[in-house]
């Protein structure tokens, strides 16, 4: 895997920009509570000064209807030199509209913090193209804005990977877990979701430890985006540990199936030491996911391939935050995962 620039790392009172890359509902009248719910947190448990891009608010009819706007909003935030770091509002479904006209060396040029999670992989990846590191984690209409206050497991791990430049280190499961379906509407705000139990991280196969650099995103979204520009190359997934997640939309278990498999038939498997996968959204086809998992990689002769299944990143709550290209350990002896080094400098 190439190398990747990373960004300097978040200190209170810096500015961040919030953008609407995808679905713009943020600046819907129906909605609006929850952006400015989530942009407060941002300012009172992080200390951030937050900004609006100048279409990050435009509504969801226009970021629609203007992928060119949203990527000047993205190229607006990387180049302005008091932005510290740039959140995605949320994800989608058609960010890549904004291809082509992003600017890779505007990127380049101004490594610093971009998260955001689900369909945001796309920007991910232009960031990823562009050489810098990126990071697959909360964004503020889900996890900033969440009902009554934020989880503490998500706070905990925005606050180890963006505000220190100390490596990581281990990942601890979640406690607890939830993806139950509140209706955005005003009246439900001081509703808590339900949480459950989380029954922790579970290995799948493979023995040993192993060594890697993060790459991945979200399941629909990264396989959408084989054949364009942004797509790793097979020899970016050397010696990574391949990261994945499924998201609110429950993929039936064959698409689980067959995109592995598609893994595998163009050598990605064979390039890559070990894959974590995040929790199933709801846990839907939890255990028909893993035989299909299996299964594919018996397939291929990759039944040792270390696979940790269960992890707190994606479409559920509460989530940790994945740094592209840092270096991470899975452990099959223990059951653990780490990442060995800071996200940021």
């Amino acid at each position: 895997m190439k190398k990747l620039k990373k960004p300097n790392k978040l200190n209170r009172d810096d500015k961040v920009a919030l953008v609407s890359l995808s679905w713009g509902g943020a600046g819907d009248e129906d909605i609006l509570w929850r952006y400015k719910q989530g942009k407060e947190r941002l300012e009172n448990i992080f200390g951030l000064e937050v900004v609006e891009m100048e279409h990050t608010l435009a509504g969801t009819e226009y970021v629609y209807n203007h992928p060119e706007k949203r990527a000047e909003d993205l190229m607006n935030a990387f180049q302005d030199k008091s932005i510290k770091g740039i959140i995605a509002c949320i994800g989608g479904i058609e960010s890549i509209r904004m291809l082509p006209f992003i600017n890779f060396d505007i990127i380049n040029q101004n490594p610093k913090v971009f998260m955001g999670y689900s369909d945001t992989t796309t920007t991910h990846l232009f960031c990823y193209k562009a050489g810098i590191s990126s990071i697959y984690g909360p964004t503020l209409l889900v996890d900033f804005a969440e009902n009554i206050s934020m989880h503490p497991y998500t706070i905990e791990h925005i606050e180890k990977t963006l505000f220190t430049n100390k490596p990581i280190g281990q990942i601890m499961a979640a406690s607890e877990w939830t993806s139950e379906y509140l209706p955005w509407l005003e009246e439900n705000k001081s509703r808590q979701r339900k949480y459950n139990q989380n029954a922790g991280y579970e290995l799948l196969q493979g023995e040993g430890i192993v060594k890697g650099r993060l790459l991945g995103g979200c399941m629909e979204v990264f396989d959408m985006l084989r054949g364009t520009e942004i797509f790793p190359t097979l020899e970016d997934f050397d010696g990574s540990i391949l990261f994945l997640e499924t998201s609110e939309e429950k993929p039936p278990v064959w698409f689980v199936e067959s995109g592995l498999r598609n893994y595998g038939i163009t050598g990605v498997l064979d390039r890559i030491v070990g894959i974590i996968l995040g929790k199933p959204q709801d846990e839907e086809n939890y255990d028909e996911y893993k035989k299909a998992i299996q299964k594919v990689m018996k397939e291929f002769g990759k039944e040792d391939l270390p696979i940790i299944f269960n992890m707190n990143f994606g479409h559920t709550e509460p989530k940790i935050c994945i740094p592209y290209g840092a270096l991470a350990e899975i452990n099959c002896n223990n059951v653990t995962f780490s990442i060995l080094e800071s996200a940021v400098i």
